[in-house]
């Protein structure tokens, strides 16, 4: 025969352990949520239309001083790090396999780390909010071990953009 005291001791006891790990789960996401949001402060962007059909984006700076933020690549959704002194927008290779991006031909790459290999590849669109360009050139660097793709000049050159203070305005005309 069980001892109900010490049964409900040990219920106690138990429920004490699931609480504990509740809070505990709970902190954690909560934590992990903050730091991708400083990390990643654009992850939701709001697109302005001025009446004469000029879309503007404006992203704001991270705690280390970059541009991050949420786009697309072909639709399928990408955290992009603008990056003016990138020729053109870089793909890592593991996000290039999970785009299905087709690898052409090799090139070299120089960047901060030394010389890389990348891989040409076009990409039928490149989205930051409604602000959108078809047909970019991109590169599949094999080289670069972000999860971030480095948006480039081959997409910026399309789109005005302006610094001010702790934002970076985007804007594409019509046309």
């Amino acid at each position: 025969m069980t001892d109900p005291v010490n049964e409900q001791r040990r219920m106690g006891l138990g429920m004490q352990v699931i609480a504990w790990l509740l809070i505990l789960g709970m902190l954690t996401w909560y934590f992990t949520g903050l730091v991708e949001r400083q990390h990643n402060p654009n992850q939701q962007v709001a697109t302005t239309v001025t009446g004469d059909g000029v879309r503007e984006v404006v992203l704001a700076r991270n705690r280390q001083g970059h541009y991050v933020t949420t786009g697309a690549i072909n639709g399928q959704p990408v955290i992009f790090l603008v990056d003016t002194g990138a020729t053109g927008v870089a793909i890592p290779a593991h996000l290039a396999e999970q785009l299905e991006l087709p690898r052409g031909r090799a090139f070299i790459t120089r960047t901060a780390n030394g010389d890389s290999t990348s891989y040409a590849t076009r990409l039928d669109s490149v989205s930051i909010g409604d602000i959108e360009l078809r047909n970019v050139e991109a590169g599949v660097a094999s080289g670069l071990a972000t999860r971030e793709v480095l948006l480039g000049m081959s997409f910026l050159r399309y789109i005005e953009f302006a610094q001010r203070g702790d934002t970076l305005t985007l804007r594409q005309y019509p046309g």
